[in-house]
């Protein structure tokens, strides 16, 4: 496990290859979970350390659903609540449904993510400025270019780059769904991928 970690493998990486490699040998397989709560509870020391800095999110705690990530970012006019989504979009079960967010790095460089809850499938959009009008005409663009049955709806954080999300719904006729103030983990897909993004587009990084 060790060295899977060291050529930057995640632990569900990890997992789909220990069920491959010893597919007769029950003992020899382990869930994400298990890997991760080797490496946070039973993992001490230099150890730990070591191991702990090769995963991707660098994150030295999980954190629970339900948690609350980082601060809502102000109010958004006539906002629909992500508690207003059809159950199409909960289960999963239909392609068209998407999670965004926007990774910013320095001298005011920007990527806004799209990734789609049914496939997982993650699209990244280089924007020049933050700003709402910027953001939403770029996303608007790029999500005009899909068929219509992969444009059903977008759920968002509370950023402030989404504040015209009206311009974004006339523009593309996808309606667009926000998560409860602090709470990103909503839109969990979005967060994921993002997380691992992030080790290919560290913070500070232009």
């Amino acid at each position: 496990m060790a060295q899977k970690l060291a050529l930057q493998w995640s632990p569900q990486q990890i997992s789909g290859w220990l069920r491959r490699e010893f597919a007769a040998d029950l003992t020899m397989q382990l869930s994400q979970e298990t890997i991760y709560k080797s490496l946070f509870v039973h993992a001490r020391g230099v150890l730990k350390k070591e191991l702990m800095a090769h995963l991707r999110t660098r994150r030295q705690m999980r954190q629970a659903k339900g948690g609350t990530a980082k601060n809502g970012l102000g109010q958004i006019v006539d906002a629909i609540s992500i508690r207003e989504r059809p159950a199409e979009v909960e289960d999963r079960a239909v392609p068209g449904h998407w999670e965004g967010d926007l990774l910013s790095g320095a001298n005011n460089t920007h990527i806004a993510t799209l990734v789609g809850r049914h496939t997982r499938f993650a699209m990244l959009i280089k924007v020049p400025s933050k700003d709402t009008a910027t953001v939403v005409g770029a996303l608007a663009k790029h999500v005009r270019r899909l068929p219509a049955v992969l444009r059903r709806s977008l759920t968002w954080d509370r950023g402030k780059e989404m504040a015209d999300h009206k311009a974004f719904t006339f523009a593309t006729d996808v309606k667009v769904y926000f998560c409860d103030p602090r709470s990103p983990w909503q839109r969990g897909s979005n967060e994921n991928t993002n997380g691992l993004l992030r080790q290919y587009f560290p913070k500070g990084k232009d």
